[in-house]
Parts: structure tokens; C-alpha cells; sequence
């Protein structure tokens, strides 16, 4: 007999299968349900447009309360990326997790870390130090790896809108920005990468309720409606 965990993951794919504008795709590996192999393509408009990305997923005993743990497959210049191992740093598979959380969720939020990704909290500081010295030497590197690793087409100029510039300061939590929701509730999607101010839009347009301005946890149809319109797909 299938474990919860089991058929959560087995619905979970269902309901990928059935919803090819994602973008992103997994299967099971050797039939097992807890250990996947997620695919997705390079953004457009970045070095790594045109190629396939894989990920590993490993599902844990307590999922969905602890999250996948994911690592990519193929090789990828990346500052969020070990470049050697493939680990993964971003705060939605680690603290930013939710219990609400999917495998579809976690995979579009690494699609969106290729499109936008954060030299100022790297998994791999030398990827890093290039993205913020040396933004065009980066760009190729990371396509000449695209090309190599992911199959993307070969571009004598890559794509990229990356600069160099200096690491703004951290501007303090203004609450007004927060709209009178929670601010952990907001965080957890600005974690993914979101920007603070989409969020609440998005939240508005969705219709989440403030709730007292108390923190609570989303019901997974509001999660993905909110995940829609961040990514423009409402």
C-alpha cells in the first residue's frame, strides 16, 4: 500500500502532467515516487535560453513538512549553484519551505533563479565574484556552459542585462510596504525570489485575506494562483 507521502507525490505529477504551461516537468526514477528527476528550459533573454536543465529530487520521510532536497543534474554557471556539485542555494527548498509547498512550485522557483539570479548570497563565490566584477565575462561563461552542459544553441552574443554595478545597501522593512499582511507570509514568496512589492500585489489581486495582519498557511489553489500572476500568467 502507497504511503501518504506516496500519493501526495503520485497527485503531485498527476497534476503537472496535466499542466504543460508550467513550463517544468518531473518524473520517478527506477519507478520510485520518492526519488524524481525534475527538467525545465532556460529562460529567454538569458545565457542559459535554449537549454534543458535536469534536477535531482530526493523526497525525505517528511515531506511535505521538510522539503525536497534537489541538486542539479547538469552542469551550470550559476552563483546560486555549485558548480561542482550541483547544490542548490535558495531559501525556498530551506527555510522559505512550506508544508503547502510542490515539487511544481520548487522547480518554476529554480526556472525563476536562472532568470534572476543572486551573486549577493552565492553557493559558489566564484561564479559570484564574476556575475558582480565581470557581468559580460559571466554571461558567456554561463552560456558556453549552457551550450555545452544544457544543448542550448550557440550565441556569438549572449543575452543578459546583467551589470556592474555596486551591491545597493539593505533598505529597512518599511511595513507600509506590507499592505497589513503578515510579513512572514509575504517573505516566504519573496524568498523565491519575488520582489517584495509584486507579492502584495499579487496577494491584492488574488484576494488573500489580511487575516489580522497574523501570520497562517495558504491553501495550495491560493499558492498557485498567487505563483500565476508573479510569473505573469494571469
Amino acid at each position: 500500500m502507497a504511503s501518504t507521502r506516496e500519493r501526495r507525490i503520485s497527485k503531485e505529477l498527476s497534476d503537472l502532467q496535466n499542466d504543460p504551461n508550467s513550463g517544468v516537468s518531473a518524473h520517478p526514477v527506477d519507478n520510485s515516487l520518492l526519488h524524481l528527476k525534475g527538467i525545465f528550459p532556460g529562460p529567454p533573454d538569458t545565457p542559459y535560453a535554449g537549454g534543458n536543465f535536469q534536477v535531482d529530487i530526493l523526497i525525505p520521510e517528511n515531506y511535505p513538512f521538510k522539503s525536497p532536497v534537489m541538486k542539479f543534474d547538469t552542469k551550470i554557471w550559476h552563483p546560486n549553484v555549485s558548480s561542482v556539485t550541483g547544490a542548490i542555494c535558495l531559501d525556498t527548498l530551506g527555510t522559505g519551505w512550506s508544508p503547502v509547498g510542490t515539487i511544481k512550485m520548487a522547480l518554476i522557483s529554480l526556472r525563476m533563479l536562472l532568470e534572476s539570479p543572486n551573486p549577493k548570497d552565492p553557493q559558489d563565490a566564484e561564479v559570484a565574484k564574476m556575475m558582480l566584477e565581470q557581468p559580460e565575462a559571466f554571461a558567456q561563461k554561463a552560456h558556453e556552459w549552457a551550450v555545452k552542459y544544457a544543448g542550448a544553441p550557440r550565441r556569438d552574443t549572449p543575452v543578459h542585462n546583467y551589470q556592474k554595478v555596486a551591491p545597493p545597501p539593505p533598505r529597512a522593512d518599511d511595513p507600509a510596504r506590507y499592505q497589513g499582511y503578515n510579513k512572514d507570509l509575504i517573505d516566504r514568496f519573496v524568498h523565491m525570489g519575488f520582489d517584495l512589492d509584486a507579492v502584495v500585489e499579487a496577494f491584492n489581486y488574488v484576494g488573500i485575506d489580511r487575516n489580522g495582519g497574523e501570520d497562517y498557511v495558504l491553501e495550495e489553489a491560493y499558492m498557485g494562483d498567487i505563483t500565476a500572476r508573479l510569473l505573469g500568467e494571469q
